[in-house]
């Protein structure tokens, strides 16, 4: 059976992978999928320690955290499109306005 500490390494690892991302890279879908790595890294906290546990609760949060995760991804994603298309600005650095 693996260790729970290699577990919480890994969710470790991908936290700090998408926060460093999120932080260096300016582009605004690149930033988005960052922030994904970062809640799937907690996802996989929640689901190791409910396992460890013997817990179906922090599982079910999981599942429940996936599902808003992906509506957020959507309308986040709807969102940098719109103004990507409406602006022609890719980068979070450039973008001064949000008035359509």
């Amino acid at each position: 059976m693996i260790p729970l500490s290699w577990y919480l390494i890994l969710s470790a690892t991908l936290f700090s992978i998408g926060l460093i991302g999120f932080i260096i890279r300016r582009d605004l879908i690149v930033m988005l999928m960052c922030l994904e790595i970062m809640f799937n890294a907690v996802n996989v906290a929640f689901a190791s320690f409910s396992y460890y546990n013997a817990n179906l609760t922090g599982q079910i949060f999981v599942l429940f955290s996936i599902a808003i995760a992906a509506s957020e991804a959507v309308i986040g994603l709807a969102i940098v499109l719109a103004i990507v298309r409406n602006t022609g600005i890719n980068h979070s650095d450039e973008i001064n306005s949000l008035r359509g």
